[in-house]
């Protein structure tokens, strides 16, 4: 066999290892990962065989195997020019350390994992899946608004690259948002966000597109809806959506397992046996990182409850609320003690400047926030470059708020900020101001630029599937832009008098008659 011909079989063997992993049959694309590695001279490929192999194990469980995987992992991708795989590799280490409990090394990872993936030049489908692993982490360590951002990055990626949207539906996110709202003790803020999930796969089911959906997605499905009966929501739906169905599918996912066991429990608290669901609880052995520590005795809490028990039930209740409550203690102590003692080192001074950003970053779009605009126009401006900024302020979203909640209308705000993202030109600089109104920022630009950008935006969140988001509420966005003047002491006038201006024709946009 020739040179070429070994290269072509390596590059297919890690293609059908990848749509293994994607189809959770992680096992079997570990053994064709170990044979690649086994005969591999070239370093992308060890790099990507041995990326791979780590996620292979992550969703096998297989804890014992992870801190020397990350090490082989790292020591492959440590020299070789591609973000991609350093972000993909940071996204799957920041989930082990997460399943090891070691936050600090988790938290890191996380802001490497962002900072290699948002560098990406050609983001393709790989990048796509290395979002999808970072919105994961995310997820897992309870950053759900930073979760949902990055899901929402890996979903407008691949569908750049012709992988379905449902490939990314990521209902396990939503999912373990759902669980700590209960857990914290709003259970109807849970139930919106599973009615939420719910709806999803009612469209996913309506338009035929399940089966290609990961199986690991339906086993979140049938949790979420088998946590709703546990709950007492009514839940009518056809066989294909009937949560022990559901519940079945999920592969080899280790995850996937546990919500399988611990959906039993929440199916027989539906089904009026709850002393069965105590004992069952009795002997499940799940991971605290799947739903969090205080899943199984916040459902034991509810299956004592319809058994009659109250005082019991309430004794259980207020331990789920203390696990929940440790979680956070532990990511502050991370924060003040873990990275706060290491700040001196050079690496992570430079990293403390990204927890930093945290400041001048909207927690629920990713996106900067109004402090982190008025620095970044201040420097284009100071440098002498023109500028140009534009207001974007939404047209309907208050009917979404009333009509559907103030969880949808995040979810909107998070959409829109990744629409706005998406038809954006390289260098633009996009930020939330403040409620439902954004902030685009063009250097180097006149207003006739302004407006060929104003009607890309104003194009693509018309065109947004808003319906299956937020049925019977339209969301539109009226732009208003204006030319920033010189820099200078007289800086922040200049700023005020062009916001003003902004503001002024995004007021008459917002009058114009629209097309239909």
């Amino acid at each position: 066999m020739g040179w070429l011909d070994r290269v072509t079989d390596q590059v297919d063997a890690l293609i059908r290892a990848r749509d293994l992993q994607e189809s959770s049959r992680s096992a079997e694309a570990s053994a064709i990962l170990d044979t690649v590695l086994r005969t591999t001279t070239d370093p992308y490929a060890r790099a990507d065989a041995l990326v791979q192999r780590l996620c292979a194990l992550l969703n096998l469980g297989r804890t014992a195997e992870y801190t020397r995987a990350i090490e082989d992992a790292s020591a492959a991708v440590r020299d070789l020019a591609e973000p991609y795989l350093h972000g993909h590799l940071n996204a799957l280490a920041a989930l082990a350390a997460h399943h090891q409990g070691a936050l600090d090394r988790c938290v890191t990872h996380l802001v490497r994992a962002a900072r290699a993936l948002g560098a990406v030049e050609d983001p393709d489908r790989d990048t796509a899946w290395g979002w999808h692993d970072l919105a994961m982490a995310y997820s897992y360590l309870g950053f759900h608004g930073y979760a949902l951002g990055a899901i929402e990055r890996a979903r407008q990626l691949g569908l750049a690259a012709d992988i379905p949207e449902e490939t990314f539906a990521a209902p396990g996110i939503r999912l373990r948002n759902a669980v700590a709202l209960d857990h914290a003790g709003d259970t109807d803020g849970c139930l919106r966000v599973l009615r939420d999930v719910a709806s999803d796969l009612d469209r996913f089911l309506t338009t035929g597109r399940t089966a290609r959906m990961r199986p690991s997605s339906l086993a979140a499905y049938g949790y979420a809806a088998a946590r709703r009966v546990a709950l007492g929501d009514r839940l009518e739906v056809g066989t294909d959506a009937a949560p022990a169905r559901l519940l079945s599918h999920g592969g080899d996912s280790v995850r996937a397992r546990d919500m399988r066991q611990l959906g039993q429990v929440c199916l027989a608290i539906a089904e009026g046996r709850p002393i069965e669901a105590v004992t069952r609880l009795d002997t499940v052995q799940v991971s605290q990182e799947t739903l969090g520590a205080a899943e199984p005795a916040r459902l034991r809490s509810v299956a004592l409850a319809r058994a009659g028990d109250h005082a019991a039930a309430h004794r259980v209740d207020r331990l789920a609320f203390r696990l929940a409550a440790q979680r956070n203690d532990r990511l502050r102590d991370v924060y003040i003690d873990g990275i706060a003692a290491r700040i001196d080192h050079e690496e992570m001074r430079r990293e403390a400047v990204r927890f930093e950003g945290e400041a001048l970053t909207d927690p629920l779009t990713g996106l900067p926030n109004r402090r982190r605009l008025e620095r970044y126009i201040a420097a284009v401006v100071a440098r002498g470059e023109r500028v140009v900024i534009g207001v974007c302020d939404l047209d309907g979203f208050k009917a979404v708020n009333t009509r559907h909640g103030h969880h949808s209308g995040d979810l909107v705000l998070q959409r829109v900020a990744g629409v706005i993202n998406r038809v954006m030109r390289r260098g633009d600089f996009v930020a939330r101001y403040g409620g439902d109104e954004f902030v685009v920022v063009l250097s180097d630009a006149g207003m006739i630029e302004a407006g060929e950008v104003a009607r890309r935006i104003d194009a693509a969140i018309r065109t947004e599937d808003w319906e299956s988001l937020v049925p019977g509420t339209p969301v539109g966005v009226s732009i208003g832009f204006a030319e920033v003047g010189g820099g200078g002491p007289d800086l922040r006038d200049a700023l005020g008098i062009a916001f003003e201006a902004a503001d002024r024709e995004m007021l008459r946009a917002k009058t114009r008659p629209r097309a239909s």
